[in-house]
């Protein structure tokens, strides 16, 4: 029995005696020690925690060299290599995670909408929901800073540029013509229904180096990446009619949506105020389908359109109207996969193809033209590490146009051109800290239609200057091609260019965002022409320049006040343009230089309703007056649009939706047309342009079809 005891006690002791001690100190990048640190060596059970000094010690039987692993919530985990003889007092540093939920993003001239969205200034709900947007993704997106609401156009006009100047991408693919149908002071919309749409991010500069053609903002529109229950979604309209439907199988999915237009029986009821032969009709669909790979994740998209309308148009240099009638289609399709390879690498590519053809009949005369487009992209991306990752890749953008002019008199005339674009980027996202990161980009293009390269930098910072505050800023350079009113007659243009300078300071905590921005745009190479309007013998240069300056505010509330959600948007632009046939340097006829927003949101609970106010406000707007000398000094008396919608749930999934625009019935004048030549008094006459009609009235019901009978389409309204 001694001899055991003996036999232990001597075991013992070797044991201890082969332990050794390892003990250090661990700080953050500031020198403040560390409480809760955890310490030990990988692939043993040794191990200890740091005190409230940061300070740590324990026993290991592990010898030579070894692997100690620090690891401490919010911080970076480091692995050290350590002789376990020699680790004795060390001091260990760890740094934040930048994957934190409170980490710094980049937000100058950026508005993110979405699930995915870190900080999301609008939701896809909201695109629907808005007082006044009739579920256009356009018209919700109107009442954010930075845009201008040109009513007798339509489309989306960002810090002083024109529409063209805005791409939109769906899925990271260009979409050559994302507007619908339109005539002379008759507005467009966009193409894209809401309801297949997950995320949307609106650029209004200062954007990534993967995107290109495009002078002033871009709209990226991100397809659902899943759908995990099917359900039918039938509307019926006081316009028309739609239904949608998605099915789910496996790993596969399909969700399409359909409607079909026709304003006819509405505008019997429905006073207008231009004289319609036949009233907009329409038949579209769109269709998302996807399967889901092990490492990754493929996409289809289609969407067409098949429009038309007849419609006498006035003007002040006609005894007579002049009969607009058009016919158009349109077909997109996209198909993108993004999937992970190898050590943390993510392959993106997608290719896109659309069709766009236009019947134009101007009384007894015809025009007809197509577009065929094509975007081919490819992205790379590799994750170095949390604080660095890298991107690179390349685009083609191919353009046919085809333009043909039949004259009653006899007279025909073709225009049109090929043009193709081939470019290639990269951008390095780069994390000095959960605080300060930066992105830092490079793009060059050649255009073999125009014969010419460029190149443009961009970076962006990001400073968190608090736990919910931060500063952004961003500069870059752009390019785009001038649009197909010029390039179909000349191809010795160049491109036009601007330089972005964006200033953000953004506040986000707990359902409330405040934003504030300011910015300076420098427009060179712009295109002129020495006619009444862009025609084929027109002399085109790159001569025009111009600028735009201004500051953009943004506040939304869904916290201070039970069930109301509401956010205002300011705009103050300061800009001025000489291009096309201007004579000087001048404000545009479609800039207003004061921009006010205020929409609200409120649930009704007794009611089972949801109330939406929108009123859209913004000072004159200049036009040029032939009866005073100095060019586009007169301004339209200012605008103003007060629009309501109510959404009412019968049952969980039947709902009963009214809207209606311009409630107060505000007489709203877009600019004045004047006469080519004085009368016998030397005046020129003119006429006013108003919208189509003073108020838009809307009444739908809408009803969802699904197993676990909750689904409905409150989203979709």
């Amino acid at each position: 029995m001694k001899i055991i005891i003996t036999i232990s006690l001597l075991l013992i002791n070797y044991i201890c005696s082969s332990q050794n001690i390892i003990s250090g100190t661990v700080f953050d990048e500031k020198n403040k020690p560390l409480a809760g640190a955890n310490i030990f060596i990988e692939g043993s059970y040794d191990g200890a925690s740091t005190d409230e000094a940061g300070k740590f010690s324990f026993k290991t039987t592990t010898t030579a060299n070894q692997i100690l692993v620090v690891s401490f919530l919010t911080y970076e985990t480091q692995k050290i290599s350590i002789d376990v003889l020699n680790f004795k007092n060390k001091n260990i540093k760890l740094r934040e995670s930048v994957n934190t939920l409170d980490a710094v993003v980049i937000t100058a001239g950026t508005f993110d909408a979405g699930e995915k969205a870190r900080v999301s200034v609008l939701k896809p709900l909201d695109i629907v929901t808005t007082a006044g947007s009739n579920a256009n993704i356009v018209a919700a997106l109107q009442t954010l800073p930075g845009t201008n609401n040109v009513g007798e156009d339509g489309r989306l006009f960002v810090r002083g540029g024109e529409a063209d100047e805005t791409q939109t991408y769906v899925d990271g693919i260009r979409v050559a013509q994302p507007y619908g149908a339109q005539a002379q002071n008759v507005p467009s919309r966009g193409r894209f229904s809401p309801f297949l749409f997950s995320g949307i991010s609106f650029s209004t500069g200062g954007y990534s180096a993967e995107f290109g053609e495009a002078l002033s903002s871009v709209l990226l529109l991100n397809t659902k990446e899943e759908e995990t229950k099917e359900k039918t979604d039938i509307s019926l309209m006081t316009v028309g009619l739609g239904l949608a439907n998605t099915q789910v199988w496996g790993k596969n999915s399909i969700s399409f949506n359909s409607s079909y237009i026709n304003l006819a029986p509405y505008q019997k009821v429905i006073p207008q105020n231009v004289d319609w032969n036949k009233p907009f009709q329409s038949l579209s669909g769109e269709s998302v389908f996807r399967h889901s790979f092990t490492n990754g994740l493929f996409k289809l998209y289609a969407a067409f359109d098949a429009t038309q309308f007849d419609i006498n148009q006035e003007s002040v240099n006609t005894i007579t109207k002049t009969r607009v009638d058009i016919n158009n289609n349109n077909f997109y399709l996209n198909s993108s996969y993004k999937g992970n390879f190898g050590n943390k690498w993510q392959l993106f590519t997608g290719l896109s193809y659309g069709f766009s053809q236009n019947k134009i009949g101007l009384d007894l005369d015809k025009v007809n033209n197509d577009e065929n487009s094509s975007h081919l992209k490819i992205k790379v991306k590799k994750s170095f590490s949390d604080r660095l990752k890298l991107s690179f890749g390349s685009d083609f953008f191919s353009t046919n146009f085809k333009e043909k002019f039949d004259s009653n008199s006899g007279i025909n005339f073709k225009s049109g051109y090929n043009s193709n674009i081939i470019a290639v980027f990269t951008e390095a996202d780069i994390f000095f800290s959960k605080k300060f990161a930066a992105k830092i980009g490079l793009r060059f293009s050649n255009n073999d239609y125009l014969k010419e390269t460029a190149v443009a930098p961009r970076i962006s910072l990001a400073y968190k200057t608090g736990k919910y505050s931060q500063f952004s800023f961003a500069y870059g350079n752009f390019t785009q091609a001038p649009k197909q009113d010029y390039l179909k007659y000349a191809d010795y243009l160049q491109s036009e260019k601007a330089s972005h300078y964006i200033l953000n300071y953004q506040y986000s905590k707990e359902k409330q965002t405040f934003r504030s921005e300011i910015y300076y745009k420098n427009y060179s190479d712009l295109v002129k022409f020495d006619t009444s309007t862009a025609v084929y013998n027109s002399k085109y240069s790159n001569n025009g320049e111009g600028f735009a300056k201004g500051l953009d505010i943004f506040w939304r509330d869904g916290k201070t006040f039970k069930n109301l959600e509401y956010w205002i948007s300011y705009s103050y632009i300061d800009t001025k343009r000489d291009y096309k046939n201007y004579t000087s340097k001048v404000t545009p006829n479609f800039v207003a230089k004061n921009t006010l927003s205020i929409v609200g949101k409120y649930w009704i609970e007794n009611l089972k309703s949801q109330l939406s106010i929108t009123n859209s406000f913004s000072t004159g707007r200049p036009y040029n007056n032939p009866n005073e000398t100095e060019f586009m000094n007169s301004k339209t008396k200012n605008f103003n649009n007060l629009s309501m919608s109510w959404a009412y749930l019968i049952t969980s999934q039947k709902i009963l939706y009214l809207s209606i625009s311009n409630v107060l019935g505000t007489q709203n004048v877009f600019g004045y047309e004047y006469a080519n030549a004085p009368d016998a008094n030397g005046v020129y006459n003119r006429r006013e342009i108003t919208p189509t009609a003073d108020r838009f009235f809307f009444i739908g019901f809408f009803w969802t079809i699904s197993d676990n009978k909750k689904e409905n389409q409150l989203k979709n309204l």
